[in-house]
């Protein structure tokens, strides 16, 4: 597999994610501007995608991807889906609950993450009715991260890079079209995000039948490999959390600002997160279930080449070196040509 050509196609699509994740803020900033119910939106939002930063995409990912390839490559097709549906299973279980807990807590929800709108009744009310909506969307976007596992393992790359896309375009058209038959309008945003959660687990549910690792109801939390994800998953979560937990800490803060200030420390988090979805994003993505397939094979050679072209590439990628004396954009003759970067 040519890894760089994989990288190239996962930033392609992370890139059109990325450009109309822009063209969304800008739908919804020029629809509802920066005010209180952009600020009640953005912090029911913020809870079910910082708990799908932490336990899907984050923790869940790092645990699941490397314990599935493993299964894969020691011990065929079908134990490898019977782990798919045991994990999915209890995966599914977990997150329901969790989705009706947040459903009936949302008070208390609103309460811990945006304290400073308990000054507002009105506004707190609203953000307890969007969160209410939201708060399935971690249910949806958890699937989505396992189906994505699943599909990256296969070297599926492209359908689960394209899968966002899917909430922007929800999102854009909630805010252009929809908002004029809600009342509030910004109940809107909140269905286009619970839509674009549904549309994204879908489209990937869809790649996993073509793959034929559909996962099925299998209830078996003491097995094995559920034991070994969940055991992974502890670390993980600890690591991902310090980002997620800073992110709603100044969001606790900014509740008790002027009305607008949650709006616009989420416009600013959005630009700090273009170049780390481009690049390190992408490239953990394609490089996760390789570096697992070389663990599992005890290969600690081809481990360690992967891991170095790796981390190469991204010094290539992220830090361009002018030439001493020189203050035009070419990049200095001491660094590695990209056609001299394996493939592996």
């Amino acid at each position: 597999m040519n890894l760089l050509k994989a990288l190239a196609s996962v930033s392609s699509m992370t890139l059109l994610s990325r450009v109309l994740g822009f063209v969304r803020d800008a739908v919804i900033a020029r629809a509802f501007g920066a005010g209180a119910a952009t600020d009640a939106f953005f912090v029911a939002f913020k809870l079910p995608n910082l708990l799908r930063r932490l336990f899907a995409e984050g923790a869940f990912s790092q645990a699941f991807v490397p314990i599935l390839a493993e299964y894969r490559n020691q011990r065929g097709d079908a134990a490898t889906h019977q782990l798919v549906n045991r994990v999915a299973t209890v995966l599914f279980a977990v997150l329901m609950l969790v989705s009706l807990l947040g459903v009936i807590g949302a008070p208390l929800i609103v309460l811990i993450s945006a304290p400073g709108f308990s000054a507002t009744p009105d506004k707190f009310a609203l953000t307890v009715d969007l969160t209410r909506i939201v708060f399935p969307y971690i249910l949806f976007m958890s699937l989505v991260a396992l189906a994505a596992g699943v599909l990256n393992t296969w070297s599926r790359f492209m359908l689960p890079a394209f899968t966002p896309v899917l909430l922007n375009v929800a999102m854009i058209l909630a805010a252009a079209f929809a908002a004029p038959w809600f009342d509030p309008p910004v109940l809107a945003l909140a269905w286009g995000a619970f839509l674009g959660g549904l549309m994204q687990l879908s489209l990937q549910w869809y790649g996993l039948k073509r793959l034929g690792m559909l996962p099925r109801w299998d209830w078996a939390p003491g097995d094995e490999g559920v034991r070994r994800v969940l055991k992974l998953m502890a670390p993980a979560a600890i690591g991902v959390s310090v980002a997620q937990i800073s992110l709603l800490i100044n969001t606790i803060f900014a509740s008790f600002l002027e009305s607008g200030s949650v709006s616009w420390l989420y416009y600013a988090d959005r630009l700090m997160e273009f170049p780390a979805g481009m690049l390190g994003v992408a490239l953990g993505t394609i490089l996760l279930p390789s570096l697992a397939k070389h663990h599992a094979d005890n290969d600690p050679s081809q481990y360690s080449k992967l891991l170095d072209w790796g981390l190469r590439i991204t010094l290539i990628l992220a830090a361009r070196r002018r030439r001493p004396g020189h203050s035009g954009g070419t990049a200095d003759h001491d660094a590695v040509p990209l056609r001299r970067l394996h493939r592996t």
